[in-house]
C-alpha cells in the first residue's frame, strides 16, 4: 500500500525545516472534528468584534475585495506529519486587525469557526507576516474538507491552530481555551519545542 509519509532520509536543508517528532509528506491527510459543513457563501459572513474601536462584518464578495497575498510556509500538524512550501493566497490578519482596530487592553484572540469549534491564540502571534485568513493553497481554492471557504493559517503553531471554515475574530483581554486546548492539547502548540499536549 502506498505510504504518504517519507522513510527515506533528506537532504540536511529539507531536514532542518521539519520539527522534532515530525514525518515530511507530500500529501495533505484530512484531519478534522466532526461533519464538513455545507456552506451557502450567499449567507456566509466573516466578523471581527470584541476589544476592538470598530466591529466589522463582511460578506464573501466584501472580503474577497480586500487586500491579498500570496505566502509560502511548512505547516506541521499534531499527529507527526509536516508538509512543506504550501502556497497560500488570502487577507493577512493584520490587514483585518488594521481594520477593526483592537483596543490597547486586547491581547488575545479567539477564532470561531463553524460548529463552535474555536482555536485560540495571543494577538501577537496573529500579526506576522505569514499569518493569512486564506481562500487558496497551491493556486486552487480550498477543498471543502480543508476548510473552504476560509481558513485561518497560523505557519509558527501546530495546525491544529489554523481553524477551518473559521467565521470570525474575537479579541479578549484575557486567554480563553479553544476547542482542542480544553480536550488537553497545549495551549501554546510550538512544533519546535513539541508542545503536543498539556505537561510536554
Amino acid at each position: 500500500m502506498f505510504n504518504p509519509f517519507r522513510r527515506q532520509p533528506l537532504d540536511p536543508t529539507l531536514q532542518a525545516r521539519i520539527p522534532p517528532g515530525q514525518v515530511l509528506t507530500e500529501k495533505w491527510p484530512v484531519l478534522h472534528y466532526g461533519p464538513v459543513p455545507k456552506v451557502d457563501l450567499a449567507r456566509w459572513t466573516f466578523r471581527v468584534w470584541g476589544l476592538v474601536e470598530q466591529p466589522l462584518e463582511w460578506t464573501w464578495e466584501q472580503f474577497l475585495s480586500l487586500p491579498s497575498v500570496e505566502s509560502v510556509s511548512d505547516i506541521h500538524c499534531v499527529t507527526r506529519w509536516s508538509r512543506l512550501d504550501n502556497r497560500w493566497r488570502g487577507v493577512p490578519v493584520r490587514e483585518v486587525l488594521a481594520r477593526a482596530r483592537p483596543l490597547p487592553q486586547a491581547r488575545f484572540v479567539l477564532a470561531h469557526a463553524e460548529y463552535g469549534y474555536t482555536a485560540n491564540l495571543p494577538l501577537e502571534a496573529l500579526l506576522d507576516d505569514d499569518v493569512l485568513l486564506a481562500y487558496e493553497h497551491d493556486g486552487k481554492p480550498l477543498t471543502p474538507e480543508h476548510g473552504f471557504p476560509l481558513r485561518l493559517v497560523v505557519p509558527k503553531r501546530y495546525f491544529w491552530k489554523s481553524a477551518k471554515w473559521v467565521r470570525g475574530l474575537e479579541l479578549l483581554a484575557e486567554d480563553r481555551l479553544g476547542f482542542w486546548e480544553q480536550l488537553g492539547y497545549h495551549n501554546d502548540a510550538d512544533p519546535w519545542q513539541e508542545q503536543r499536549y498539556w505537561g510536554d
